[in-house]
């Protein structure tokens, strides 16, 4: 498959990758390639057109006629769960934004889940991924903005040939020196057809229906991993809050992260694009993350990069204050709430930097290195330091939030 005029593109990627180096940038919109003028890919429309077709149709009438057991359904679970985790943990995370390192078997397989995904190559997927973060919602240069509306940004993107998806590797330099990156590169169309059908057709063989298991196993797992994947470019970007920043049209949105294996935390991945996790909090629903921590504690992953926990609460701050103070301008909010809206901010932020240092010695002095040279009472005073500025951060949050919405909450006027 080509998916581009230039150079062979096998199938087109979807979800949202970045430059590991470059941070997220929102460059601002000019007028961009027209829609009815870039070429059709005839290639990705036939296929895009045509399996969802047949996955509406084939697959209802074949249940109908001979039904799918309970083992069939199981292989196709299975087969959703490694392509999606294939992209997720694999092409997004893993080799788009360097979040952590993988031993060469955990790569070799996320190579075949997304060939087995049919998202593109690892080198694709990455370069187009890495571009629309660092160019994010610029008509122009990110591959599937969201400025330009959802059908583009959901699949539209991928069925003409537009200016904004052109090949240019010169950002994936660092993946041309993964063997097992170019390996399939070089081969990716037959591990595409050795993965979507050769793969499903011999399960379904050793269990005695061949075509159940190509129309569950190939099909509609195809075509259901392909749009949960495409709901990230689109969705995530329309749909959900903002409490990290909005820098970017991205959203945090926590029914997508039900189906997109944690990648609903969207706002928090394009503030922090380097975090290995989406879903930062224990409840968050993130299996990408719990996969690759486990990965961690097999031996098979290490180097997991997490964001400091001062810079999430800084970051939510400014956000917090800069919507209470578009509240209290739109409410025409009388007094001097600036003045005092600033004071609070300053305070908190001047917690969170006492809360943040405190923390740092603590865990330090956990260390093996010092807990050598410290003695026990000393270790202790650093951590009753850090439990007190934890507790004072605790309801030092409490106060902004009460101050925050007391100022943006009109008071009732008497007649």
């Amino acid at each position: 498959m080509h998916s581009s005029d230039s150079s062979p593109r096998h199938t087109i990627q979807s979800h949202a990758p970045s430059d590991s180096v470059t941070g997220s940038v929102s460059d601002s919109a000019s007028t961009p390639q027209e829609t009815g003028k870039a070429p059709i890919n005839w290639t990705n429309m036939i296929l895009f057109t045509v399996t969802p077709a047949l996955a509406v149709t084939l697959v209802p009438a074949y249940g109908w006629i001979e039904g799918y057991d309970a083992f069939e359904w199981s292989m196709f679970a299975v087969m959703m769960v490694f392509c999606g985790m294939s992209i997720t943990a694999g092409y997004h995370r893993l080799w788009s934004h360097k979040t952590y390192e993988a031993h060469a078997s955990v790569r070799f397989l996320f190579a075949l889940g997304g060939a087995f995904a049919l998202q593109n190559d690892v080198l694709n997927w990455a370069s187009d991924h890495r571009r629309h973060h660092q160019h994010v919602d610029n008509n122009d240069n990110d591959p599937y903005s969201a400025g330009r509306g959802f059908w583009f940004s959901h699949i539209g993107w991928i069925l003409r040939h537009y200016d904004s998806a052109k090949d240019d590797f010169s950002n994936v330099k660092d993946l041309q020196r993964d063997p097992i990156v170019m390996w399939q590169h070089r081969n990716y169309l037959l591990l595409v057809l050795i993965m979507n059908i050769g793969l499903p057709a011999f399960i379904g063989f050793l269990h005695g229906d061949i075509i159940a298991g190509l129309l569950l196993g190939g099909l509609l797992r195809l075509v259901l991993s392909q749009h949960a994947t495409y709901f990230i470019n689109s969705l995530a970007h329309m749909w959900g809050t903002r409490p990290y920043s909005d820098s970017s049209s991205a959203r945090d949105n926590t029914l997508l992260a039900l189906i997109t294996y944690g990648e609903g935390y969207h706002n928090y991945h394009h503030t922090f694009q380097w975090d290995y996790r989406n879903g930062i909090r224990w409840w968050h629903f993130d299996p990408t993350k719990w996969l690759i921590r486990s990965l961690e504690r097999v031996g098979l992953a290490s180097g997991l990069k997490r964001c400091a926990p001062d810079k999430i609460e800084r970051a939510k701050l400014e956000r917090q204050f800069q919507l209470a103070a578009q509240k209290c301008e739109r409410l025409a909010v009388e007094g001097d709430w600036r003045s005092r809206l600033e004071a609070e901010y300053e305070a908190i932020l001047h917690t969170v930097q006492q809360w943040a240092e405190h923390r740092q010695a603590w865990y330090e002095a956990k260390g093996k290195e010092l807990q050598e040279h410290l003695s026990h009472l000393e270790r202790q005073q650093l951590k009753a330091h850090y439990l007190e500025f934890k507790y004072k951060l605790k309801l030092q949050k409490q106060r902004w939030q009460i101050v925050v919405q007391t100022l943006a909450t009109p008071e009732p006027r008497i007649a």
